[in-house]
């Protein structure tokens, strides 16, 4: 990983190049990558379904995956921070699980590796859904007939239900989960009619002052990296701007919790750009309410660019073209327990 001063005589000396380039490449991939030791299944993916949307793998029996990440609007839940069992509030915005499929890393200081690791955190994590353990959650699942069956469809073996797989089955779901066909997308295909003349403005000035030094490659998120290895930039870069105090952008550490390396100080994973029109609160502590003022704070605090009433407008226009389809997503018949119920005092 460049240290910050060398990450900065990089990014001048490259942003050039990356700028003319990024027409060439920033297009969503037509694949999903799909790890070898988690093929996906139809009959897998119907599983992961019904978990991402199923409350009962939470303590409290009120919160699902589908809670902080609504696949029925934006893969958001549009909150500054999102709530949890017991009402606990979580101290970074939930990022979209839209196009998450395609992220080398995920969390906000990119401490899962992969979409498997990413579906456990949650569910153990005492803020969010406050289950005391896996073993837990298998518990709960295990005391579900029905669920019983699929898992032994799906994963067979003396023992079908485990948290692993659990794990599995939503992150298969979750790879479904992509928003092609976007203006941009069609742009790049030779629609030039796709494009507003303000949306191209943005375009071009999104390259010519340097965002794609950042905001590069098919998910504007950085340079395509290997699974399990994230990009990362300090955030913010530049602290002397009123921006910081503001919203209060040096509060969180970023991963420097995970690693405790002084270089790892504010440093968080680049968010991928697709679909941020409809994302809003921005940035990781969702402390900012619309794009265009987002887009005033990046200027300054990452390029130091104070950006006129003009510039603004047109960087937004470009950044709404970003906005692919949504997959249709039915809600699902999810599993009964008949005679009880498994959510006791």
């Amino acid at each position: 990983m460049l240290s910050v001063s060398r990450w900065k005589k990089w990014a001048l000396l490259c942003a050039p190049v990356l700028a003319s380039s990024a027409l060439l490449w920033a297009q969503m991939p037509s694949q999903v990558p799909v790890p070898k030791d988690n093929p996906q299944t139809p009959a897998k993916v119907e599983l992961g379904k019904k978990l991402y949307f199923d409350p009962r793998i939470s303590i409290t029996g009120t919160v699902s995956c589908n809670s902080c990440h609504n696949v029925m609007t934006n893969g958001t839940d549009n909150r500054p921070v999102s709530a949890g069992a017991h009402g606990k509030l979580g101290d970074r915005n939930s990022p979209t699980v839209f196009n998450a499929a395609f992220r080398s890393v995920q969390f906000w200081d990119g401490r899962a590796a992969s979409l498997e690791e990413q579906a456990k955190g949650p569910q153990t994590n005492p803020v969010e859904m406050g289950m005391p353990s896996g073993e837990a959650v298998v518990g709960r699942i295990e005391a579900i007939p029905e669920y019983r069956q699929e898992f032994l469809e799906v994963f067979g073996g003396s023992q079908p239900i485990t948290f692993d797989h659990i794990a599995q089955a939503i992150a298969s779901f979750e790879r479904t989960l992509i928003t092609p066909n976007s203006p941009y997308d069609r742009y790049m295909k030779g629609d030039k009619s796709a494009l507003s003349a303000e949306a191209r403005r943005g375009l071009e000035l999104f390259n010519s002052i340097g965002c794609t030094a950042c905001h590069g490659g098919p998910m504007f998120d950085g340079p395509s990296q290997p699974m399990g290895t994230g990009f990362y930039m300090k955030f913010p870069l530049n602290t002397d701007n009123e921006y910081v105090k503001k919203y209060d952008l040096l509060a969180d550490t970023g991963r420097y919790q995970v690693t405790h390396q002084e270089s790892d100080q504010h440093m968080f994973v680049v968010q991928s750009l697709w679909n941020i029109e409809m994302t809003a609160p921005y940035f990781h502590n969702g402390s900012v309410k619309n794009l265009e003022e987002a887009v005033r704070v990046m200027a300054k605090t990452q390029l130091d660019k104070s950006l006129t009433a003009g510039q603004a407008k047109d960087l937004v226009a470009f950044l709404d073209s970003l906005t692919g389809v949504s997959p249709h997503i039915g809600m699902p018949r999810l599993p009964e327990t008949p005679n009880t119920t498994i959510l006791e005092k």
